[in-house]
């Protein structure tokens, strides 16, 4: 499958995997749309939206840059809006943002718990929704979103039932996703790293 010219939005693409993935696609001559928060550089982080734009660029693509949080409905339609603007449609968006916090239930906060559903939950899925009218008219369509496979088995629960719990909603979603639009020609997957990755989040997570 070529990449070339397909345009592709990419959440919290500044840094880790998501930046990762869109370097990698820019490689191949994709538009990519980085949407994420870091508009100022982070020292603990490291990497703005726009740095990680000038990067793509640089590898081949082209780049936009939108500030955005997930967790609020009108700053995702400016991402939809600016990205049709500037390259004409949508072909594949990745839900790569996510909060993460591996606490047990008595050390969860209720401000953490909140955190991880409102991104990782109702940002993928109001994201997902506001890219649906665009990935309809794309070039072989897809979402992509980065999140585990279903295992209820309890040694993957114990200890962060929180962010588990989030994360497999991102799942079940793929999974609604894949059957409801099948008949529109929208392909929808998972992907997850079988081991951890040595980005800054999971560096600063586990000190």
């Amino acid at each position: 499958m070529s990449f070339a010219n397909k345009t592709v939005v990419i959440t919290g693409a500044t840094r880790g995997i998501g930046k990762a993935m869109g370097l990698r696609l820019a490689r191949e001559g994709a538009n990519i749309v980085i949407a994420a928060k870091s508009v100022e550089e982070n020292p603990k982080l490291g990497g703005t939206i726009f740095s990680a734009a000038a990067e793509m660029e640089a590898a081949g693509g082209k780049a936009l840059a939108v500030a955005c949080d997930i967790r609020f409905e009108e700053q995702i339609q400016q991402v939809v809006q600016k990205t049709v603007e500037k390259f004409g449609g949508i072909d594949i968006l990745i839900n790569n943002a996510s909060a993460i916090s591996l606490t047990d239930t008595e050390k969860t906060e209720v401000k953490r718990f909140d955190l991880m559903h409102d991104i990782n939950v109702r940002g993928t899925f109001l994201m997902t929704k506001a890219c649906i009218p665009f990935l309809r008219k794309g070039s072989n369509p897809h979402i992509l979103t980065l999140s585990p496979p279903i295992d209820l088995q309890s040694k993957w629960l114990k200890g962060h039932v929180a962010y588990t719990m989030s994360k497999y909603n991102m799942s079940m979603m793929t999974l609604g996703w894949a059957a409801e639009f099948k008949e529109i020609g929208i392909a929808a997957n998972s992907l997850w790293p079988r081991t951890t990755i040595d980005t800054a989040a999971v560096r600063n997570l586990l000190g």
